[in-house]
């Protein structure tokens, strides 16, 4: 912070926080995924900070293997060797470590670790090494996997305060939520960082090394056309016919294995259909929404904005890191951009970016209006007004819902 230096403003993720001192001192291994900087080494910071004045006999081993001080332990022997040293019986002993996948076979003394229940433990690694998929396998012993997003439009409101959320939406729309970018002081900054250094370098360039892809220029065309679609109902076959249209050979395959990896790298979510008549999950067809929005304005540009899309988009990701499972809802061959279920709970979301047309207004509410049960019906839109009820629907503004 010396020598003017603009180094990232810290916020406190509350939702992050909290459910992480919830689970201190549960027995599991805590294993904290992501995409790539959305903030997963910044939370286990604040939690060994939180540690040290919450419990002041604490002892708190905190391996960070992006640091230098640590690279003799590279070698998950030596890795093992340093925290057994380190172990305090008099004491509670938790260990965090930052980038596990930096240690070669770090699962071995890991679960070494885990198995001699000494110890509260916490890691957090690249995406492509620690996925939800792999950590039954990959760690023998119980996992609890806590899940970051980049910030959501709350979180955003908390770095840069503004009394006016309407503005402050529309500045989220296109900035998005990769906090890295805020300390760049133009768009082109902010997105070729978000491109070149998140994306590609970070992103990319793990899955291509994890699982020794031979077909780079595939994996890209596969991006941009994913980005592209946001929100657009898709299928494999879809995707490989409309690239070997354009000169890029592609089969269903492998188009089909590099969805899956871009998927697993949290890059994308996958959200399947869902017969709300026939309460049955349907086939084939799928919707594919970003991350984080930015990604898609730092790779494509923002000639052909698309604000309905771009909300889409935000309003799946945010009922995602509210702990909904969410689906596209299909009724009488209408579709309802998303239904939402969550412990017994369930709701029924249209998201449009200007209702003020009353034929644009018809046609959002018109699915919603067709659904015979008593679940929630709410139509996000920017209304930029107080919330309201049409027909038992909710219209609610999208920058109130996004904040509350």
């Amino acid at each position: 912070m010396n020598d003017g230096v603009n180094y990232m403003k810290l916020i406190n993720r509350v939702i992050y926080m909290n459910e992480i001192k919830e689970l201190a001192s549960t027995p599991d291994i805590k294993v904290i995924t992501g995409v790539r900087r959305c903030g997963k080494s910044k939370l286990m910071d604040a939690f060994a900070e939180y540690l040290k004045t919450s419990d002041e006999s604490a002892n708190i081993i905190h391996i960070n293997f992006n640091l230098t001080e640590f690279e003799d332990l590279l070698e998950y022997h030596a890795l093992e060797s340093y925290v057994e040293r380190n172990y305090d019986p008099s004491s509670e002993n938790y260990l965090l470590v930052d980038e596990i996948q930096m240690c070669p076979s770090f699962e071995k003394a890991i679960n070494s670790l885990h198995a001699k229940e000494k110890y509260d433990i916490y890691v957090t690694g690249s995406n492509a090494f620690l996925q939800s998929s792999d950590l039954a396998t990959l760690f023998v012993g119980r996992t609890y996997e806590l899940q970051l997003f980049p910030f959501s439009f709350k979180e955003y409101l908390a770095y840069f305060p503004n009394e006016n959320i309407y503005a402050a939406l529309s500045q989220y729309l296109t900035e998005g939520g990769m906090a890295g970018s805020y300390l760049y002081k133009n768009t082109t900054q902010k997105y070729r960082y978000i491109n070149n250094e998140v994306l590609n370098a970070l992103i990319v360039r793990d899955i291509i090394n994890k699982n020794r892809l031979q077909n780079e220029p595939l994996l890209h065309a596969l991006i941009d056309y994913l980005m592209d679609n946001i929100g657009n109902l898709t299928s494999v076959r879809t995707i490989t016919n409309t690239l070997s249209f354009n000169n890029t050979k592609a089969d269903h395959k492998t188009i089909g294995k590099y969805i899956d990896l871009l998927c697993k790298a949290f890059a994308f979510y996958k959200i399947r259909r869902y017969d709300i008549k026939g309460k049955k999950y349907l086939r084939s067809e799928d919707k594919y929404y970003l991350c984080d929005q930015s990604f898609r304005f730092a790779r494509l540009g923002t000639k052909n904005m698309d604000y309905g899309r771009v909300l889409e988009n935000i309003v799946a990701i945010e009922l995602l890191r509210r702990g909904y499972e969410v689906y596209v809802g299909v009724l009488y061959k209408k579709e309802i951009d998303f239904v939402a279920m969550k412990q017994g709970e369930k709701m029924y979301i249209q998201v449009a970016n200007d209702i003020s047309d009353k034929e644009t207004f018809k046609r959002e509410v018109s699915p919603l209006l067709q659904i015979r049960d008593a679940y929630p019906k709410r139509l996000i839109a920017r209304t930029y007004q107080p919330r309201y009820q049409h027909e038992g629907i909710e219209v609610i503004d999208a920058a109130e819902w996004l904040n509350q």
